[in-house]
């Protein structure tokens, strides 16, 4: 990487010449001029039992079809197509438990394996195709075995972060109507055990419809076990049930692959319905474009497999593009602070996708700890879950890539299923953009009365063309879908983010529109006031909110973690919001800043900013199930 001018950054030539998408510019304006060649030529990269007769149907808009007449099934591209070829005995998973000690490797011919054999468990429960299957597992090789045997077989997978409260897997497991929980006894949590199977059993001691538990042994402390109900993996996989091959079910491309709620930030939880064959050519080309995937390369997404970029980034896009996958089932500063550093020395990692809330935790401990290890084989990095601040984004570009990485900022939803906005390694970067729309797909920036705004003027976010991994609807609520995301705009998606472009294209995420702060009048972006705070030495992480203000309209109110080192105190905190105002604007600077230990997220990182503000005003918090703590 070199950098040419403030805040811009020319990757070396040889970066875009040996990617897959050497001229980026020239692919992106032929996607645009045909969206739907564009993806059918993706899909034909894949293998289909058979071909579809429509790439796109948009007959009942905006219930928008893929790939309709095809016939296919995800886990024949992610895994049976690859046990003919040379990709039989590479590696398709690494794991590393949480102890440094456990260890575990799955060619694709091993995972294929284990896959059948979860498959097999599951139909032998009464499952068939349709039927849905929650999820509730922690970063273990069985999440991914049961999440693609799910698929496999033609069931509806519904994953559900190992994290959540009884009663808020309760409300999940009963809204997509379960027959089947898949768990363990137990997940390791810094050094401590997190009862799973104890939240299981009080979540679905009412359910109407869960038939059976499966338990895998991780922790091995004491549970409870219903002779009836709850069956141990290790006991199953002994029978002759799980024995041998397990056909992999032909499915429509729109039949639907999995369940997936949103995180429930904006009111009840959202059931995101995903599909075969959209999504799988969506995941599949989003990865292999924009992280460049190639033969020998080794993949980290250190998502849970509870959430979206779980899902696409570590489960099916990188087995559907024939990727060595690593899964760490433990956190990025237990025993101490290097040691994601420390695993992508011990492993190679080539390409590392994380969220800036990790950076920016990281961040405080300083530059020593990354600096002891060779983080030499990394020539990718990522970032993903919400706007990277420019001081964060130069700390990660600086000191974990060596100046040398270019960073694949993304932006997309749980509801988009892959990147709609990104970059390409070659491409120029601007810290704290999150590029341009992904090729075939166009965005716009809106007013309230739908008209675009200009550069550099802040607006509604949305996107004007439907993409194949996007979701089709909303589990059991077709209306809600279109009240949601279609009503607004009509014809156009509206994200619920708020964006600004500049005259090169390129589109920064300002945050989502109930996260805009309107002070005397001015658009006032959350992440703008954040990133202002988090460039000042003390701050490792900071939220922003606005209280009602009977001259202002609203005032700004900053909460932060300092890095360590430093103290809270008065003289810091007007420090803090002098800082602000001279980095952003006087208009933003906050009428009070208040130190936190931590800022209640959800468990993918997202900062719950709809809390601190119902606490700052003595009203009802609302719905906690999905805070980390």
């Amino acid at each position: 990487m070199r950098q040419t001018e403030p805040d811009v950054y020319r990757p070396d030539p040889a970066i875009a010449a040996s990617s897959h998408v050497p001229d980026a510019d020239s692919l992106r304006e032929q996607a645009l001029a045909d969206p739907v060649g564009f993806w059918a030529d993706r899909a034909e990269e894949l293998e289909w039992f058979q071909k579809w007769d429509t790439v796109l149907d948009d007959s009942e808009a905006p219930f928008y079809k893929w790939f309709t007449g095809g016939r296919t099934n995800i886990v024949h591209n992610c895994i049976d197509r690859h046990l003919t070829g040379p990709n039989k005995n590479k590696l398709a998973f690494i794991w590393m438990g949480e102890n440094g000690r456990d260890h575990l490797t799955f060619s694709y011919f091993s995972l294929n394996r284990q896959v059948n054999m979860m498959a097999n468990i599951i139909k032998s429960m009464g499952v068939v195709k349709g039927d849905r299957v929650t999820i509730y597992l922690p970063r273990i090789p069985e999440v991914l075995f049961a999440m693609l045997a799910c698929a496999k077989i033609g069931a509806v997978h519904s994953v559900i972060f190992a994290g959540f409260s009884a009663d808020a897997l309760a409300s999940r497991i009963d809204d997509s109507e379960s027959k089947l929980v898949i768990t363990a006894d137990g997940s390791w949590v810094n050094g401590k055990v997190f009862p799973l199977k104890d939240i299981v059993d009080q979540a679905v001691r009412f359910s109407p419809t869960v038939e059976n538990v499966i338990v895998v042994r991780r922790t091995h402390n004491e549970v409870e076990m219903d002779a009836l109900r709850d069956h141990w993996y290790d006991d199953l996989k002994a029978l002759p049930i799980a024995k041998g091959k397990c056909p992999t079910e032909p499915m429509d491309a729109e039949d639907p692959l999995f369940i997936l709620y949103t995180s429930g930030s904006t009111g009840k939880p959202k059931a995101i319905l995903h599909t075969h064959g959209g999504y799988m050519v969506g995941t599949y080309s989003t990865l292999k474009y924009t992280f460049d995937i190639r033969p020998e390369d080794r993949w980290w997404c250190t998502a849970d497999p509870g959430w979206i970029t779980g899902h696409s980034y570590l489960v099916y896009g990188p087995t559907l593009n024939g990727a060595t996958s690593f899964m760490f089932e433990g956190g990025p500063t237990y025993p101490y602070p290097n040691r994601w550093w420390q695993l992508i020395e011990h492993y190679g990692i080539t390409s590392f996708y994380t969220a800036p809330t990790a950076i920016r935790s990281l961040m405080r401990f300083g530059d020593a700890w990354p600096n002891r290890h060779d983080l030499s084989s990394l020539r990718l990095l990522g970032s993903v879950g919400e706007p990277i601040n420019p001081e964060a984004w130069q700390w990660f570009h600086r000191v974990v890539g060596k100046g040398q990485c270019p960073i694949m900022d993304t932006w997309w939803q749980t509801e988009t299923g892959m990147f709609q906005i990104t970059q390409v390694p070659g491409e120029v970067q601007k810290p704290g953009s999150a590029g341009k729309p992904f090729f075939g797909q166009d965005v716009e920036i809106l007013n309230e009365e739908g008209e675009p705004v200009s550069d550099g003027d802040e607006g509604f976010l949305v996107l004007k063309n439907p993409a194949p991994a996007m979701l089709r609807t909303l589990y059991k609520d077709d209306q809600r879908y279109i009240d949601t995301y279609w009503s607004k705009y009509p014809g156009k998606y509206l994200t619920g983010d708020s964006a600004r472009s500049d005259s090169d294209g390129y589109i920064w995420i300002i945050g989502r529109t109930d996260d805009v702060i309107k002070v005397s009048g001015h658009r006032l972006g959350t992440a703008e006031v954040e990133s202002a705070l988090v460039s000042h030495p003390a701050v490792s992480e900071a939220a922003a909110i606005g209280l009602p203000h009977e001259v202002k309209g609203n005032a700004i109110h900053a909460y932060v973690v300092l890095r360590v080192g430093y103290e809270p105190g008065q003289e810091l905190g007007e420090s803090l919001r002098q800082h602000v105002s001279q980095h952003l604007s006087p208009i933003a600077k906050p009428d009070d800043v208040q130190f936190v230990d931590k800022l209640p997220k959800t468990r993918s990182g997202k900062i719950m900013r709809r809390v601190l503000k119902a606490r700052a005003q003595g009203l009802d918090e609302g719905d906690l199930s999905t805070l980390d703590d």
